[in-house]
């Protein structure tokens, strides 16, 4: 018997100006993954993991940031921008309406302002992290 693992949103790409990391990998599976560009491991060990676990994934740290958490200013710093999927209103050229996902580049910022409950009632979901490599070179 064969089993297979869950790896959709786990992954890592690069391009010319931005790194791109998927919400699933957990915070441990960051520091020991070699590819991850180093600076961005510093950051997730010095200054993510006092605030959270090892264990928790990036899609959970990401969607219970608290609004006046160092680590907002940290990620506004890097320019970083997470993808997520919203439920929202369609309305149809008949005039009817209906609700279905849409998949958004917003700002960390903008994710942590929203509050849990209305995460939760939009239906949020966190793909991806994106962020600047000029801005984490910088950093």
């Amino acid at each position: 018997m064969r089993t297979t693992v869950y790896e959709d949103y786990k992954y890592h790409m690069q391009d010319t100006g931005n790194l791109y990391i998927g919400a699933k990998y957990t915070l441990e599976n960051i520091l020991d993954e070699e590819e991850i560009t180093f600076k961005f491991r510093l950051i997730v060990e010095r200054y993510i993991l006092p605030e959270a676990d090892l264990q928790d994934t990036l899609e959970t740290h990401l969607y219970y940031l608290e609004p006046k958490s160092f680590l907002v200013k940290i990620y506004k710093q890097l320019k970083a921008k997470v993808k997520i999927n919203i439920i929202e209103e369609k309305r149809s050229v008949l005039g009817g309406s209906k609700k279905q996902y849409t998949t958004k580049m917003i700002k960390v910022e903008e994710l942590a302002a929203m509050s849990v409950e209305e995460k939760e009632q939009k239906g949020v979901v966190v793909q991806e992290l994106r962020m600047s490599k000029l801005a984490l070179m910088a950093f």
